[in-house]
């Protein structure tokens, strides 16, 4: 997957969230919520290992 695509995945798991949030579902939200956080840090360490590589 591309940057661009995780990046869109991650935001997508957001916005569920999100949705999940606002129709009660608080236990499924909160697990999106947090595999959006694990997924979103996960991606910036590999930018910036990316960036220091260059």
């Amino acid at each position: 997957m591309t940057d661009l695509q995780k990046d869109i995945f991650t935001g997508a798991i957001f916005l569920t969230g999100i949705v999940g949030f606002i129709s009660g579902e608080f236990i499924i939200s909160s697990t999106l919520f947090a595999s959006a956080a694990i997924a979103s840090s996960l991606n910036g360490s590999r930018k910036s290992t990316k960036a220091e590589q260059f």
